[in-house]
């Protein structure tokens, strides 16, 4: 599958940095491209400069309303850069149409932090202005959900989120919900946490892109998975998972032999990394209430076997038991099982519903303060009215 990777807004321009470098392994090492255009959008040029793989040019680093914001951001405020977004939006997709194997692209992946000011009011504009154009292809969000500190410190965060994922889910053909505070490692500086976390976001995607572009014909999968069943798959409300399991590169002659607990070692090895896939789901969900799911395992030809895809797939029948389920096998890996699996169209998200109902509580709040702040102005106001002005 191929994808044209638009990221919006600090969080998300790093993240499409990551889906450059993907694109960068799966060229270099695979032979195949599975990003035919990588952009970020921003209202602040430092943010821009801080990327690495995009290329650094004005095509593909785009700043937008540098008239309202003199290149310096929107300062959280994500109906500003909604606005912004709705006056330089032709810009964008003038980028974007500019790509060279534009048409050969399958869909659009839009990437934003919900939290913050430009991706958060961009993200939904611009994907309501793709969706006019291309009515071809499906347009998919990565929203990335705030750290836990960053929803107790700042009150406009709960709020932003909220309004970021009413507007998207409005318009986009599915959303990859992805939850920051999931990925956190407790002892490690900030700037190796958020650069592990963005690579960590981006990961889970490659085998998957990878799989239907394959031209050898000793890596494609007995049974393949290609742009139209994740096309298929991609629905509402999604989540993605990503597990490994480790296996030996070397045998020894003896373990050429069937052997009934090599089988069973083999079989034990996909079910673990099923397990990891499903515990790192990029956000907490019941399975149950997902109605499509797929799960792709990828490693060595000869550990794949009916009887652990068989397996991987009672256990997916049993936790999501009323998703219709896609899956398929991508012998490329070398060294270890990889399973990386999609739960999508979830008919109830409980980080989602919280978001909504605090916000809720919030905007008569917002409303209050504002009235108060007013009222203490006129009282000074009318203090000092018998005071002359030097103006």
């Amino acid at each position: 599958m191929k994808l044209v990777v638009v990221g919006l807004g600090q969080c998300g321009g790093r993240i499409a940095d990551e889906f450059s470098r993907l694109n960068n392994r799966a060229r270099s090492r695979r032979g195949m491209t599975i990003v035919t255009g990588c952009f970020a959008v921003n209202t602040d040029a430092a943010d821009l400069s801080g990327l690495s793989s995009i290329k650094n040019d004005h095509r593909h680093r785009i700043l937008i309303g540098s008239r309202k914001t003199g290149g310096h951001g929107v300062g959280k405020i994500n109906e500003l850069g909604a606005e912004v977004a709705k006056e330089d939006s032709d810009k964008i997709i003038d980028a974007i149409r500019s790509t060279k194997r534009f048409f050969d692209t399958d869909a659009f992946l839009l990437i934003a932090g919900s939290a913050g000011g430009t991706g958060s009011g961009a993200i939904s504009i611009v994907t309501q202005h793709l969706k006019e154009r291309y009515i071809d292809k499906p347009i998919y969000n990565l929203i990335v959900l705030p750290f836990e500190h960053e929803e107790t410190t700042e009150e406009r965060t709960v709020f932003n989120v909220a309004t970021c994922l009413k507007s998207c889910y409005s318009v986009a053909d599915a959303l990859f919900l992805v939850d920051n505070q999931r990925y956190v490692r407790k002892d490690s500086s900030l700037q190796t946490n958020l650069t592990k976390i963005n690579s960590m976001i981006a990961a889970p995607f490659y085998n998957l892109l990878c799989a239907g572009e394959e031209k050898k014909s000793k890596y494609i999968g007995a049974k393949l998975v290609d742009a139209g069943d994740i096309i298929q798959t991609l629905v509402g409300y999604t989540v993605i998972g990503y597990g490994k399991t480790e296996t030996p590169v070397f045998k020894w002659p003896h373990e050429w032999k069937s052997d009934f607990r090599k089988k069973g070692t083999e079989i034990q090895k996909g079910i673990q990394a099923m397990d990891e896939a499903i515990s790192e789901l990029s956000l907490k969900c019941n399975p149950a209430d997902s109605r499509r799911a797929m799960y792709l395992v990828s490693g060595p030809a000869k550990e794949m076997n009916m009887d652990m895809v068989k397996e991987i797939g009672d256990y997916m029948r049993d936790i999501a038991p009323e998703a219709i389920i896609r899956n398929g096998d991508y012998p490329r890996q070398g060294g270890q099982i990889d399973v990386t699996v999609l739960l999508s169209e979830l008919s109830d998200v409980e980080k989602i519903r919280d978001y909504y109902l605090r916000s809720t509580d919030l905007i008569p709040e917002f409303k209050k303060r504002q009235e108060e702040t007013e009222d203490k102005l006129r009282e000074l106001e009318d203090v000092s009215k018998d005071i002359p002005s030097l103006l």
